[in-house]
């Protein structure tokens, strides 16, 4: 008789085995109001840009993948979209060799969505298949791409990928170790990600339905987001999330924040 794994009943889940948060670059603004309308007019700030690795069983997903590893060869970056300024120290393809992972064995691969801080290196993981909302694909490839603020040639290896389109949440694995959370608003298939983590426990990858954790908790709007109201909905819909899974939230551009979670090579279990 073949043994069987547990079924998974809505009161169980899986865990992933680890998770490593990687140097995806930082984003320089002087002028931070543009996220926080009325507020901290003319202060300026940089964000941190976080790429995650998540490893679940033999398989491995990357989600999010920075700003463009090419901009390493320009010292001090440059501005690219809404007047933000990309700055690679790191390049990823070092930061995946020194943990002995080739791109091409990645098996997944998602972004938050398609700003250029969040889809710099996809052309990395030429064999992964990719997991998106159907209004982002809709928006990164249709005509008005840059109403979005989106850059195709940044994306344009994708459509190359095996590709799932999504309409709305999504058990990545089966086993609810790693679920897709529609959160759009910031742009039309904007999404986050639930994790199960061994050792710490659920954690909220929340891309951009907020920047920070004070724009998190005031439910400040940036000015350019593709819906007011829907951003609204995706902040309250993650809080009431935090509380049922007692999660804690990850800000993908809070550097203060990032700066208290283990960066690789140490891993987050």
């Amino acid at each position: 008789m073949t043994d069987r794994p547990p079924a998974v009943t809505l009161d169980s889940r899986g865990t992933i085995d680890r998770l490593y948060v990687l140097d995806g670059g930082e984003a320089q603004v002087q002028d931070i109001s543009q996220w926080s309308p009325g507020v901290d007019v003319g202060q300026p700030r940089t964000f941190s840009n976080n790429v995650y690795l998540l490893q679940h069983g033999d398989q491995w997903m990357v989600w999010d993948t920075g700003i463009d590893e090419r901009l390493i060869d320009t010292p001090g970056g440059e501005i690219i979209a809404h007047d933000v300024r990309g700055v690679v120290s790191r390049t990823l393809t070092a930061q995946l060799r020194e943990l002995d992972i080739d791109p091409r064995e990645v098996a997944l691969i998602a972004f938050s969505h398609a700003h250029f801080d969040h889809v710099g290196n996809c052309r990395l993981f030429p064999t992964a298949t990719w997991y998106v909302q159907r209004p982002e694909y809709e928006a990164m490839f249709g005509p008005d791409h840059t109403k979005y603020g989106f850059i195709p040639s940044l994306y344009a290896s994708m459509p190359n990928n095996p590709i799932e389109i999504v309409d709305g949440d999504h058990d990545l694995f089966g086993d609810r170790s790693v679920q897709i959370i529609s959160t759009p608003g910031h742009t039309p298939g904007h999404q986050s990600l639930l994790v199960q983590l061994p050792e710490t426990g659920p954690v909220v990858l929340s891309g951009d339905v907020a920047h920070f954790k004070e724009n998190f908790r005031y439910r400040r709007v940036p000015s350019f987001n593709a819906d007011h109201a829907q951003t609204l909905q995706s902040m309250n819909r993650i809080d009431a999330l935090l509380q049922a899974e007692g999660a804690v939230l990850w800000i993908n551009h809070d550097a203060g924040q990032s700066a208290t979670i283990p960066h690789a090579p140490d891993a987050v279990r």
